[in-house]
């Protein structure tokens, strides 16, 4: 099978917002919370839920740049104080594993190539089939329900 790595956010562009009071963060259109149950607020930094009593920073984040049609920005959750998780080769992140997934494929031009659903216990298969693809650059994993960006995946 196709080795992967799944990629996580860089923490460098969140940590001016670390620590910043609520009123702050609210007037500059995040919504920070403290989290009560999970699952439920997967940090795209450290990615791994958050846990009860740990604060989270919801805000709107340009997961995939540049100029292309597939130009796209959502709203993810950053835990705040979050340091960047670096996975393991073929490594799924417990995150991943208990969702249900939307996988998308680019190629070098930000171009979709394909598309699926997969329930996350299952999506190594998906990932090598979709990387196994010479036109695929990256995938992108979504929420299948909620539809926010989880994760960049690019071969190892």
């Amino acid at each position: 099978m196709l080795a992967f790595r799944v990629l996580a956010l860089d923490p460098a562009p969140f940590r001016p917002l670390y620590g910043l009071d609520d009123a702050v963060l609210e007037a500059m259109g995040a919504s920070p919370t403290i989290v009560r149950r999970t699952p439920g607020y997967p940090c795209r930094v450290s990615l791994r839920d958050a846990e009860p009593g740990e604060r989270v920073i919801l805000l709107n984040y340009e997961h995939l740049d540049g100029k292309t049609p597939y130009r796209s920005r959502h709203a993810i959750f950053v835990r705040d104080g979050a340091e960047r998780a670096e996975p393991g080769v073929d490594e799924l992140p417990p995150y991943l594993e208990r969702r249900l997934l939307s996988v998308r494929a680019f190629d070098a031009s930000k171009r979709m190539l394909a598309a699926d659903v997969v329930e996350g216990r299952s999506a190594r298969a998906l990932f090598a089939l979709l990387l196994g693809t010479p036109e695929t650059s990256f995938l992108h994993v979504h929420n299948a329900r909620e539809g926010c960006y989880l994760a960049r995946v690019e071969r190892a």
